[in-house]
């Protein structure tokens, strides 16, 4: 019997990218969706799926039958770890899962101020043998989050002053992230991962504009002028502020870390910031 492994997050960045890397070994994966008849198209056809969401625990029992291992993504509207993510990691202790794989951010382990702090030392206290995922800012996130302003008004808007960034392609936490759920070695261990130089938004709107051959901007807003735009755009207050937690860490120098961990565990180097920007070049226009 193939061993099954719960990936929730199953539709976002890391989690879809994760699954197509976990169809290539020899297991079974379960997407975890909140809603499947809305989401199923947006997995692979041949994956299995289950319905699953933090804020029903009646759905986590049927969600991991069969399952030994989990991926856990915290969903970016959740901020109350305590009342949605600590019920989960409960119930997966009681239930004896093998490994619990998270996705963290790099630095967590001494920012008190952002959740996966908090989910981190709940994963540790629970004595779930544990993976962190710590990765550094998602390049990709400037082909979501941030791509309208950059496909209307050819601006990166974004509150992180002129610190730098050690950006990593999601496909590359997505490669190490499925090494740590398919392989032997990788329990109560942390992953730092990033890509191989750090660049500040001036950078990386230069190496913008080459690519996509158009004048990208930097504006640097003020957090405040951040959180009214964001606001207006519908995002929930509390993911907000997570976001200007994150982007204060970059503004202050504490992004810029750069780790040889790719290299280490896939034989490689990191994804380039130009290499991301050619394959994903149709999100800007």
């Amino acid at each position: 019997m193939l061993e099954k492994i719960l990936v929730t997050g199953a539709t976002g960045n890391t989690g879809l990218e994760t699954i197509k890397c976990l169809m290539n070994k020899n297991l079974t994966v379960i997407a975890a969706l909140r809603n499947p008849e809305k989401d199923k198209n947006l997995i692979p056809d041949n994956i299995q799926f289950v319905e699953f969401d933090f804020e029903k625990p009646e759905t986590f029992k049927n969600a991991i039958i069969g399952v030994k291992k989990v991926y856990l993504v915290r969903p970016p509207a959740l901020s109350d770890v305590k009342r949605y993510i600590k019920p989960f990691i409960d119930f997966l202790k009681n239930e004896k899962i093998e490994q619990l794989a998270f996705l963290s951010l790099i630095g967590a382990e001494n920012n008190h101020f952002v959740p996966h702090y908090k989910i981190e030392q709940y994963i540790i206290e629970s004595g779930i043998p544990y993976t962190f995922i710590r990765p550094s800012f998602f390049m990709q996130n400037l082909s979501t989050t941030h791509s309208q302003d950059i496909k209307e008004n050819s601006e990166i808007f974004i509150p992180a002053g002129k610190g730098k960034t050690s950006f990593i392609d999601v496909r590359d936490i997505a490669e190490v992230s499925s090494l740590a759920l398919s392989e032997l070695g990788h329990k109560n261990k942390a992953y730092e991962l990033t890509g191989s130089q750090a660049l500040d938004y001036y950078q990386v709107a230069e190496i913008m504009s080459r690519v996509l051959d158009r004048k990208i901007t930097y504006s640097d807003p003020s957090l405040f002028s951040f959180f009214q735009k964001m606001k207006a755009r519908g995002y929930q207050t509390n993911f907000i502020l997570v976001m200007i937690a994150i982007y204060t860490i970059a503004r202050f120098g504490k992004a810029e870390t750069v780790t040889d961990t790719i290299k280490i565990l896939l034989k490689r180097e990191p994804i380039s910031i130009e290499k991301f920007l050619e394959d994903y070049k149709s999100c800007w226009f």
